[in-house]
């Protein structure tokens, strides 16, 4: 062999070990969604957003492998284990059932989640102080059932049959929860509760007929990724129905639905993606809080009250953060 082929080969052997530490050195997050891709977007963009803030940028310094249930949560433990199988560094969780198919899972990985009800109750914390092995965002909007009733009748003062759309399939408790907390506010409220559960688009079809049967003047909507994947056809539903409606995330009126009462989901996408890359960087899912929303905000698109032949009170006019006019 001449010298210059041997110079060559050593130099080709000298370089791979180097190739395959820079890309060992650039770590993949696994990211489960209970949602889909496209109706997700803007939320994505803003994970990717927060990952920046701690000096992560997708496809350079970190690559993410991503698992979406488009709101069929029966996929969920399958999705979960098929990224667990990976070599990950991290596991973030979007949405309930995600989360507890992913701890389910046993990830020998750190675990970030995003999810609305309380992450002790459903098993994946020990506490929102010291929360353990794993650690994120509690969405916190759950809770907040009773007032979107509240908000919705002071819109609509008339309607005294109110229309509770629900998804068992979301979790059992949550559902239950929910349906509690706006009974509760009913019967305070003197309204009249219609509950109608819909876990596929042809019950989600059936349930919106069967509020018009049952003759409901205003609609509000659980908290779900499953509907949020949906909000487009619900959304529809309730203009083509004539029901003033009230939902939980800002992206319903800003598509054409009458309110909503609740955080700021891209933002809290935003503080997911900042809590996995705190992870990257080593710090311990127990020594990151479970974070919550300090600000909830109320949105009214005032020209579907216009076309629903309402007028937005004085009163939710200085409440609101914001008129879609």
């Amino acid at each position: 062999m001449r010298r210059r082929d041997f110079m060559t080969g050593l130099g080709i052997a000298a370089a791979l070990p180097a190739v395959s530490r820079a890309q060992q050195a650039t770590p993949t997050i696994g990211f489960l969604s209970t949602r889909s891709p496209d109706e997700a977007t803007l939320h994505t963009t803003a994970f990717r957003s927060g990952l920046e803030e701690t000096g992560y940028v997708e496809g350079s310094s970190i690559a993410v492998e991503y698992r979406w249930a488009k709101g069929d949560y029966g996929k969920l433990p399958a999705l979960a284990a098929e990224l667990l199988s990976r070599p990950i560094a991290l596991l973030v969780a979007a949405g309930d059932p995600a989360a507890l198919a992913a701890k389910a899972g046993v990830p020998k990985v750190p675990l970030v989640f995003l999810v609305g009800g309380d992450p002790v109750r459903l098993g994946l914390v020990t506490s929102m102080n010291r929360p353990g092995a794993a650690t994120g965002v509690n969405f916190f909007t759950g809770d907040l059932s009773g007032k979107r009733l509240e908000l919705l009748c002071a819109m609509v003062p008339s309607a005294h049959v109110i229309g509770l759309l629900i998804n068992p399939r979301f979790g059992a408790e949550a559902a239950a929860q929910q349906r509690l907390a706006v009974t509760a506010a009913a019967k305070e409220l003197g309204r009249e509760l219609v509950v109608q559960e819909a876990a596929t688009e042809a019950e989600i079809e059936s349930s919106f007929a069967a509020f018009v049967k049952a003759g409901i003047a205003g609609l509000i909507v659980q908290n779900d990724p499953f509907f949020d994947s949906r909000r487009s056809h619900i959304v529809a539903l309730s203009s083509s129905n004539g029901l003033p409606g009230i939902f939980h995330i800002r992206e319903y009126p800003a598509d054409g639905g009458l309110m909503s009462y609740g955080a700021s989901l891209s933002d809290t996408y935003r503080r997911l993606g900042v809590y996995a890359g705190k992870v990257l960087r080593g710090a311990k899912p127990d020594d990151l809080p479970v974070l919550r929303p300090t600000k909830f905000e109320l949105v009214i698109n005032a020209r579907t009250a216009k076309t629903l032949g309402l007028a937005v009170p004085q009163s939710l006019q200085v409440e609101a953060d914001e008129l879609i006019e």
